[in-house]
């Protein structure tokens, strides 16, 4: 809740298993100082990763740090998506999602954004030789034409100049998103 008493809008932000991860928490309050209640979710070698830091993820989101399926008689632990930002975005996450495969929590809901049509921006992190791969120029076309916002190069991701984890542009990828309204008052 804002101080006003609105409810925030809810940004799910997707990490996947790259370098960038390791400083999640980076991107977590970057989207809070926008003004974003984030979620949490991680793929499962992202989620191996972290695994040591969950507990302290889930105080700084408020919400339980996800990272696999729920089994059907489960309840959903977290509040649906007004938008959703995967960052740190990898070569095999990017391709899987322009291809429609949801193996995975992490895909599942961005394969499900797209026919929701939320409000989506991926920030890639992989090396130069991967990003020259035929298929993921194409793969990237495809899920800009899907209506996700792919920062590569320009403000966002660059192969080429194996961008340090430091300089990860965590603020262009929450900018990327529409700014968080506060949904109306009761």
């Amino acid at each position: 809740m804002t101080a006003n008493g609105t409810a925030r809008r809810v940004l799910y932000l997707i990490a996947c298993a790259a370098p960038p991860t390791r400083r999640i928490a980076d991107g977590i309050r970057a989207a809070q100082t926008a003004g974003w209640d984030v979620c949490l979710i991680l793929t499962p070698t992202a989620h191996r990763w972290l695994a040591d830091e969950t507990a302290a993820l889930r105080d700084l989101t408020g919400h339980p740090v996800r990272h696999a399926y729920k089994l059907p008689d489960e309840p959903d632990v977290l509040p649906a998506a007004d938008a959703v930002l995967v960052a740190p975005a990898t070569f095999n996450t990017l391709n899987k999602w322009a291809a429609g495969i949801a193996d995975t929590l992490a895909l599942g809901l961005v394969t499900e954004a797209i026919g929701l049509r939320l409000p989506l921006a991926a920030l890639p992190h992989l090396g130069a030789a991967q990003a020259a791969h035929p298929a993921f120029g194409r793969n990237i076309a495809f899920l800009r034409e899907a209506g996700v916002t792919v920062l590569l190069g320009g403000d966002g991701y660059h192969p080429e100049r194996g961008d340090e984890v430091d300089a990860f542009p965590w603020a262009a990828a929450v900018a990327a998103l529409p700014a968080p309204a506060p949904a109306p008052e009761l």
